[in-house]
């Protein structure tokens, strides 16, 4: 079966011209033409991947990924928008986006990135269904640095008791980073292995997705584990 889009854009131009280009590819496309009709869409039917404008009347894109977040849907979201400023960024990835292409953008870019999501989102079931009965058997199944313990198999971070609420993204970098504890993975190593190798490192948007990371481990009282290395990377430390 083909993976099911939404598409999400006020502008007409920019929604029908995705609609043709990932339709050509194989997918069955909706669209919506504002942030109500994602939303009534999104909660009516089933889709692999929402590709979400952010500057939408009525209800925003952030708004629309808040609320269906909020509902427990976990749907990959890949958010568009014409604001490249880093707090504008950092919003989308609050309200639980998965990841962020600016405007303008080319096409096989936006592709890319859809596959890479939906290849995430496949791999997850799959660990799930297999590894939880396995999980406490296994040596070394369960990561832990100081008071933080990550559940590879049920998808599941702590500090101490306190749960962390990630996203797909979130949850992949820090289990990514929390395996190389010690080692200073650099930008296009981390783009590659979360994002997939066919896509330009961005920086920006990683740092991001690691600001975030590190605001919700300091709410959760957790000291700085994850450091930058300027020019270079990111790694994580013992405390």
């Amino acid at each position: 079966m083909p993976h099911r889009v939404l598409i999400a854009d006020d502008d007409r131009a920019i929604r029908e011209s995705l609609e043709r280009a990932l339709e050509l590819e194989g997918y069955d496309v909706v669209t919506a033409v504002d942030g109500v009709e994602a939303l009534t869409r999104a909660r009516r039917d089933s889709f692999s991947v929402l590709v979400v404008d952010v500057m939408m009347p009525h209800v925003d894109g952030v708004g629309v990924c808040r609320v269906l977040r909020a509902d427990g849907d976990l749907t990959p979201v890949l958010m568009l928008t014409a604001r490249t400023g880093t707090p504008d960024r950092i919003a989308g990835l609050d309200a639980g986006a998965d990841d962020y292409l600016p405007k303008p953008f080319a096409v096989p870019e936006l592709l890319a990135r859809l596959r890479a999501l939906l290849r995430r989102a496949a791999q997850a079931p799959d660990a799930m269904d297999d590894a939880d009965a396995a999980a406490a058997d296994k040596p070394g199944a369960e990561l832990r640095i100081a008071s933080l313990r990550i559940d590879p198999a049920g998808r599941r971070a702590l500090w101490g008791e306190a749960e962390l609420r990630l996203s797909k993204t979130e949850f992949d970098l820090l289990e990514l980073l929390v395996r190389n504890e010690g080692i200073v993975l650099d930008h296009a190593t981390v783009y590659g292995e979360i994002w997939g190798s066919a896509l330009t490192v961005d920086a920006k948007n990683l740092a991001g997705y690691v600001g975030y990371l590190r605001r919700k481990l300091g709410d959760a009282g957790a000291p700085q584990l994850i450091h930058t290395v300027r020019g270079v990377g990111y790694a994580v430390r013992r405390p």
